[in-house]
């Protein structure tokens, strides 16, 4: 499994390579964040062996278990990728990214949890272009009402947007990740918001493509994820 892992982790990083040169951007520009979210520590940890310098997670317990069994290494990341909670807010300012604040309630949360911990919480808000009820962020309409709610916030860093288009085929979604990049760019201050989080692996080659600078990995690395 160790050399399978590995391997999966090399074409991943020889695809975002390939697909930052036909677009004509430097590979640099695009950041791999592994989605490890229940995967259990030791496959984590081979990842990490293998390279890996940053982590999705979506659950807050899982997150600090998984930290704690690890012994919490230097140099990765831990990024959360999943709804926000506000009962869990004050958990945000132990991860180097959170990738999904979608609105201005759960974003005070955070702040206020990030104020009393003498924190800043560098955050992405969450954009839902495709308008499906299950997904959660805000319109293309309401973005630049809620980026001026959050930068006013203190303890949150607002660095930029994140989407999930629908489970379609890659060239299928390459129109949302276009008006994503399109979106940022019509912002006030939009040279602030760099980050655009984008692409998973059915598609994160469209995605850099379009744009992004940090593409969320999970099964082209880990292979599927367990069901229980």
């Amino acid at each position: 499994m160790p050399g399978a892992l590995s391997d999966r982790l090399v074409s991943v990083r020889a695809r975002i390579v390939a697909a930052c040169a036909r677009a004509g951007r430097p590979s640099a520009d695009v950041r791999l964040v592994a989605v490890s979210k229940r995967m259990p520590a030791a496959t984590v940890r081979v990842a990490l062996a293998a390279g890996v310098d940053a982590l999705g997670e979506s659950y807050v317990q899982e997150a600090r278990a998984k930290r704690a069994e690890l012994g919490d290494p230097p140099g990765v990341e831990w990024h959360f990728i999943g709804r926000v909670q506000r009962n869990k807010a004050a958990a945000m300012t132990a991860f180097a990214l959170v990738h999904s604040i979608a609105d201005t309630r759960v974003a005070a949360a955070v702040s206020r949890a990030a104020t009393a911990q003498a924190a800043v919480v560098p955050v992405l808000i969450q954009v839902n272009l495709s308008g499906e009820s299950t997904k959660e962020g805000t319109t293309a309409a309401g973005l630049p009402d809620l980026l001026d709610e959050v930068r006013a916030l203190p303890g949150v860093r607002v660095a930029g947007l994140m989407t999930m288009p629908p489970p379609l085929a890659p060239e299928q979604v390459r129109p949302a990740f276009r008006a994503l990049r399109e979106l940022r760019d019509r912002q006030a201050a939009a040279d602030q918001l760099r980050e655009l989080s984008m692409g998973m692996s059915g598609d994160f080659e469209v995605a850099i493509e379009e744009g992004a600078t940090l593409v969320r990995v999970g099964t082209a690395i880990f292979g599927p994820r367990p069901t229980a």
